[in-house]
């Protein structure tokens, strides 16, 4: 093209990387710069065009194609040039961030940042403390990327690029977040200022995603979707690869807190494969295990756990995601009761306690590490210790104004409180928990209809706009009976013997040959008849529940001949134990049912 030099590419990639942090534009500005400079034999040109490409985050040429070829353009641009020069230094720098990165590692980039120091360009310090801040965003950094952030605007201010004071104060922002600084919305504010003086693209997406963060810590879960989809707009105009992962990371948060989390199960299923994605970030694999199991689908989730585990987990890498990581790990191995699982995440998490569980630049927040804390001293067993995780993750909650995590950290606490015994403590922290529901708008309308019914070897919930799939046993045909028949007070005896006859809505879908009942009722005995695994409790549960189902009233497989009080408790336990497993899988369920659901010698669901 007339006009079109080398040099002027190259100019047109530096203004737009340096001054707008437009990604797309430079790194196509670069490319044709390098493209153009190797065929002209221009050097100086080539070398910076291969600097510039790896723009201003590390990592953000994702395919195995295309970061090849980035690498070896500064590869071949470093034989290039003197080896003692600061342009030598500046390449190093990129390929150790680079390297480091998806190494999990941080000594390289650090020992040649020492280097940096020396130097008297202020551009090639700003930019070492920058990458190197990249390459340790994990949560066992937290003082040193403060160092490095305020060091950071120092250099900045002498190097006189625009971008680089934007770059600065956006790593001192982000930092403040992932430490639950009091004043981390004082650093937002003055970078959104400085943003309708001075815009900067990159730093402007990366604002529009923390800004999602915090509607959805506020509990304005439409208002977030919205800016969500908004914020993964500008991120793929800018050009930044994490704009899919992000907006990912974002609706998953807002399903998870609406209680439809299930819902993303098929969009996880596909998202865990993204080339997008960093090679150090396992946060969606832990998520697809949580949405799995919430789902029904245990194999899947028990598969997706087993792969973080396969190593152990403390060989995971701890890069920006790594909290958010564990936390799903935590609620994945509560859903599926592993308890070597949640003794392991257990110790891996507990130093952390005091952070925040936020992924990669603070975009998402899934509240207090106390919380998965909690959640696995659930699940192993030592609910004291449970409730001393799950009563400061409350308390911390509220203190990052994180108002939907602080409600579902209270409904375990609740749970806990009940497991621990104390029923009158644990129906005071439901009641405040219905409060904060309203108050959120989180609370289910009080003339929605539950359902309850069978799909395949699972029950499904629904409520209102919410569902979920659930394991169960007879408790949950008990469920069931009641659920079909809203405001009617049913016998524990009937239910006992198998009154789900009464609804034929119910018994049309459970009915069972002679022969499979006669297979079925075999199989009960013979598992009544000693000590049960897990595995066949499951089954004894299961066994029990379709021969209740299938025999009705009519055909009553057994019965409580001594009197009603053998059903009473036996009912009693079932519901109890299925409401166990429903709560740990929609919260916002479980407490309904728990609130409207009466049990004794007579049985009820009132949902008025």
């Amino acid at each position: 093209m007339c006009g079109v030099t080398p040099e002027s590419l190259l100019e047109a990639g530096t203004r737009a990387l340096a001054r707008h942090g437009d990604l797309r534009t430079s790194r196509e500005h670069f490319a044709q710069a390098y493209e153009a400079a190797q065929r002209a034999g221009d050097v100086h040109t080539l070398v910076a065009a291969a600097l510039g490409a790896g723009g201003v985050w590390v990592h953000e040429h994702r395919t195995a194609a295309e970061a090849e070829l980035v690498r070896s353009r500064v590869k071949h641009a470093l034989t290039l040039v003197e080896p003692k020069s600061d342009l030598a230094l500046r390449l190093r720098l990129r390929l150790t961030a680079e390297s480091d990165y998806q190494a999990n590692e941080h000594a390289n980039i650090l020992e040649l940042l020492d280097e940096a120091r020396k130097t008297a360009d202020p551009i090639v310090r700003v930019e070492a403390l920058s990458l190197a801040h990249h390459c340790v965003l994990g949560p066992d950094h937290v003082d040193l990327r403060k160092e490095l952030a305020a060091e950071m605007i120092g250099e900045s201010l002498r190097s006189e690029r625009q971008g680089d004071l934007m770059m600065a104060l956006l790593w001192q922002m982000v930092d403040h977040f992932l430490d639950a600084d009091p004043h981390a919305v004082r650093r937002l504010t003055d970078l959104q200022e400085r943003l309708k003086h001075e815009d900067h693209l990159a730093v402007r997406f990366v604002v529009s995603a923390v800004e999602v963060m915090l509607a959805i810590r506020d509990g304005r879960f439409d208002e977030a979707e919205q800016l969500a989809g908004t914020s993964a707009q500008l991120g793929a105009e800018v050009g930044d690869v994490d704009a899919t992962a992000w907006y990912g990371a974002q609706i998953c948060a807002i399903r998870w807190y609406q209680g439809r989390t299930a819902e993303l199960f098929p969009l996880l299923d596909h998202l865990v494969h993204s080339p997008t994605l960093s090679t150090v970030d396992n946060s969606f694999f832990s998520a697809l295990a949580v949405a799995a199991a919430l789902s029904g689908d245990r194999r899947k989730a028990q598969g997706a756990l087993a792969m973080l585990c396969r190593r152990g987990l403390g060989a995971l890498p701890r890069s920006s995601t790594w909290l958010v990581t564990m936390s799903g790990v935590a609620d994945a191995a509560h859903l599926l009761d592993d308890v070597d699982v949640a003794r392991e995440v257990y110790e891996i998490l507990l130093p952390f306690a005091r952070l925040p569980l936020m992924a990669s630049l603070a975009v998402t927040c899934f509240g207090s590490a106390q919380h998965p804390l909690g959640l696995a001293a659930l699940t192993f067993g030592d609910v004291g210790l449970a409730l001393t995780h799950l009563k400061a993750a409350i308390r911390d909650n509220q203190a990052l104004g994180h108002w939907p995590a602080a409600l579902s950290s209270r409904r375990k606490y609740a749970e806990a409180l009940e497991r621990a015994g104390d029923v009158h403590e644990a129906r005071r922290e439901l009641a405040t928990c219905a409060q904060e529901a309203a108050a959120l708008g989180m609370s289910t309308p009080p003339d929605a209809d539950l359902t309850v019914r069978r799909e395949g070897r699972k029950w499904l919930v629904r409520l209102g706009g919410r569902s979920v799939l659930v394991d169960g046993g007879i408790g949950m045909a008990h469920l069931a009976v009641l659920a079909a028949n809203p405001g009617r007070e049913i016998d524990a005896a009937e239910l006992v013997a198998g009154t789900t006859a009464l609804t034929e809505e119910v018994t049309a879908q459970h009915q069972l040959d002679p022969e499979a009942l006669r297979q079925y009722r075999t199989r009960l005995t013979e598992l009544r008849g000693r000590d049960l695994t897990d595995g066949e409790q499951a089954e004894h549960d299961w066994l029990a529940g379709e021969i209740a189902v299938a025999t009705g009233l009519g055909g009553r497989a057994r019965s409580f001949s001594d009197s009603g009080e053998r059903a009473r408790i036996a009912v009693g336990k079932a519901i109890r134990r299925a409401l166990s497993v429903l709560s740990s899988a929609d919260p916002v369920i479980g407490e309904h049912v728990r609130d409207h659901v009466r049990t004794g010698r007579r049985c009820c669901y009132s949902p008025k």
